[in-house]
């Protein structure tokens, strides 16, 4: 149930969806007695819109996420296993061209890989699952093991969870999977801006060393800079959204060990 209601609300709470709909709304009551709202609420979106392309909004809200959690320093030098989260698989364009497709995370793959090579003696584990309101034909993991193989990796290693709907399931199914012990060291990968709310899930379930290994950063000191790239924006600004809410809504569900998870 939550699965699907957190689905559902990241559709409807789209800035992009937002703005579109007050646009559009505002156009219409242009040709009725609402004439006057209607202009206010045209010229209103129509700002944010201007805005949204020209100031770094959403680069000043994702930054602190992005930089919350640094890359580890020096890099452990024994690790007894990595997490990776899923959604760099692109599911749909992977079925209908019956080939491994990524997405814009595509990072947190390719960073799990160089780990695994780099870590051979360090147990693996994928949980990936999907976010569609319906399970896929094809399962997101399955696309991930073969591409893991393609790229030189033992996947006799790996274990594969395909049932996580969010980052909630995600650290239940990894411990389920992992049963760490106190004393070993493990990597959780996952995009810079998500690491805080996944840090925060997976200190809750009791992970006693989780080691935060982030990839996937959008956002740059020179980023940061007036433009005009609306597309970019809206972008960064949809990402900020969804973790800032999610932060609080984990907190508020007792699922993250603090509003905003810190090394």
């Amino acid at each position: 149930m939550y699965a699907t209601a957190s689905i559902l609300l990241s559709i409807i709470l789209d800035p992009a969806t937002i703005l579109l709909t007050v646009l559009g709304a505002g156009i219409v009551l242009l040709w009725t007695r609402w004439r006057n709202a209607g202009r206010t609420m045209a010229a209103v979106a129509t700002l944010a819109f201007v805005a949204v392309a020209t100031v770094p909004i959403g680069s000043w809200l994702v930054s602190p996420l992005e930089d919350r959690f640094p890359p580890p320093e020096p890099s452990p030098s024994r690790v007894h296993g990595i997490v990776v989260l899923g959604g760099a698989v692109a599911l749909a364009i992977s079925t209908a061209h019956e080939q491994p497709s990524l997405s814009d995370n595509a990072e947190r793959l390719t960073a799990f890989a160089m780990l695994a090579r780099r870590h051979p003696e360090a147990r693996l584990i994928y949980t990936g699952g999907y976010r569609s309101l319906n399970p896929p034909e094809v399962m997101e993991g399955e696309v991930a093991s073969a591409l893991l193989a393609d790229l030189g990796v033992d996947t006799t290693r790996l274990a594969v969870d395909n049932g996580a709907r969010n980052t909630i399931d995600n650290a239940e199914r990894a411990f389920e999977l992992a049963s760490p012990k106190p004393g070993e060291i493990w990597l959780l990968v996952t995009s810079a801006r998500h690491m805080p709310r996944a840090m925060g899930a997976f200190r809750k379930v009791g992970w006693p060393d989780i080691v935060p290994y982030p990839v996937d950063y959008r956002t740059a000191a020179a980023s940061a800079v007036f433009g005009c790239d609306l597309r970019s924006g809206l972008n960064l600004l949809k990402h900020a959204q969804h973790e800032w809410i999610g932060l609080v809504v984990y907190r508020l569900m007792g699922k993250s060990s603090e509003l905003f998870p810190a090394p």
